[in-house]
């Protein structure tokens, strides 16, 4: 079993990493102009623009988050077995961090509904939001079978 949770983690954190870095979402105006973000750029753009409450929003929520409750599952999945992990704070934050997991997947896909819905653009899904989708169901099964693991012990 340990092999199955080691396997989700290195790939949960590499889909990320795609996620993160690949573009979510194409956009074309005018069938000229022509926009593909990735998270990271977004982040970027939001701050250079003189948005850093956005910016720093959206990179916490959707990028520091979502590392951190990797690195929290992947303590949480290789805790020493006999030791209680359900007085920790691993074991407080993981859950609480995994409520947000699919929130930038849902907006990245309203982005796209209103952006086809309005006419002004046309918007078409990119891998890093695939990417990053199945980073974030492959960590909440991660979670679930930490969860199921430290009920059976």
């Amino acid at each position: 079993m340990i092999w199955v949770k080691a396997v989700m983690l290195v790939l949960a954190s590499m889909l990320l990493a795609l996620g993160i870095v690949l573009p979510l979402a194409r956009f074309e105006k005018l069938y000229f102009f022509v926009d593909k973000p990735s998270l990271f750029e977004i982040v970027v753009a939001l701050w250079r623009d003189g948005n850093a409450g956005l910016a720093l929003l959206v990179g916490l929520l959707s990028i520091a988050f979502t590392i951190v409750k990797l690195v929290g599952l992947g303590a949480e999945a290789f805790m020493v077995p006999g030791t209680d992990t359900r007085s920790g704070i691993l074991h407080a934050l993981v859950p609480l961090l995994s409520k947000w997991s699919m929130m930038d997947v849902l907006l990245v896909a309203i982005v796209i509904f209103a952006a086809k819905s309005s006419g002004l653009a046309e918007a078409f899904t990119q891998p890093g939001l695939w990417f990053y989708a199945a980073s974030s169901v492959l960590a909440g099964l991660l979670h679930h079978v930490v969860q199921r693991q430290a009920r059976a012990q």
